[in-house]
């Protein structure tokens, strides 16, 4: 069975998630960064594209002590497992997320990665080969579940978003709209690639929550049913 697929995204009032040259910006407060550092301890693993490993460099772990402890009494690594989306192989390997906290770690790769590449990344993560040219999401989510992975958190970028959700593989997305403007037809949205021609292609969404949060509000929505 393929695992659950939570997106969360922190977003300007213009729908950006970062600026046009991909640099990470403060959109969300202390109040929504302790919620995202909740969600992540309630998942088994968190997903980010190398996009987002080359510009921000996260580490993608649980910062709070309350929530590490939460995961230990549940048996569970202090940290999910993370997984880095990246086709041709151009995770560093001296990245944060390969090499900071404890827990496992895991780099989707295509078949066009040079072998030499896998041999070093492999000494830091479980890998796992999935697509030819690029990484093919909806077989990667197969091998995800059949290592009994159920909840997965994705946390950027547009272009993993979009590849995950025009797969029909994101089930749940909490937006945090902040209370700036950021501008830009380069900036990057939730959602990039080359996006939707016809309405008949538009991913439908059910509202289930709205709250404000600081000076920003978090909607909570599940994907609809096509």
């Amino acid at each position: 069975m393929r695992p659950h697929v939570i997106v969360n995204v922190a977003m300007s009032a213009d729908g950006k998630i970062s600026t046009r040259e991909r640099r990470q910006v403060r959109i969300s407060g202390s109040q929504d960064f302790t919620r995202v550092d909740r969600l992540k301890a309630g998942c088994d693993a968190i997903m980010v594209g190398i996009g987002t490993v080359l510009a921000d460099d996260p580490s993608l772990t649980v910062k709070s002590e309350e929530c590490r402890e939460y995961r230990k009494k549940h048996g569970w690594d202090e940290n999910p497992i993370r997984i880095v989306v990246d086709s041709s192989g151009r995770t560093p390997p001296h990245s944060s997320v390969l090499n900071k906290g404890d827990g496992k770690r895991v780099v989707a790769l295509s078949r066009k990665a040079d072998p030499d590449t896998i041999s070093v990344l492999n000494k830091k993560a479980k890998i796992i080969i999935a697509g030819e040219d690029e990484v093919d999401l909806p077989l990667l989510m197969d091998n995800l579940g059949a290592m009994g992975i159920c909840r997965i958190l994705v946390e950027g970028g547009g272009t993993l978003i979009a590849g995950l959700i025009n797969a029909g593989l994101v089930n749940e997305i909490y937006t945090f709209i902040g209370n700036i403007i950021i501008g830009g037809k380069d900036a990057p949205t939730l959602s990039d690639g080359e996006g939707c021609i016809q309405e008949s292609s538009f991913t439908r969404l059910t509202l289930l929550d709205a709250r404000r949060i600081e000076q920003g509000i978090l909607l909570h929505w599940i994907v609809s049913e096509s």
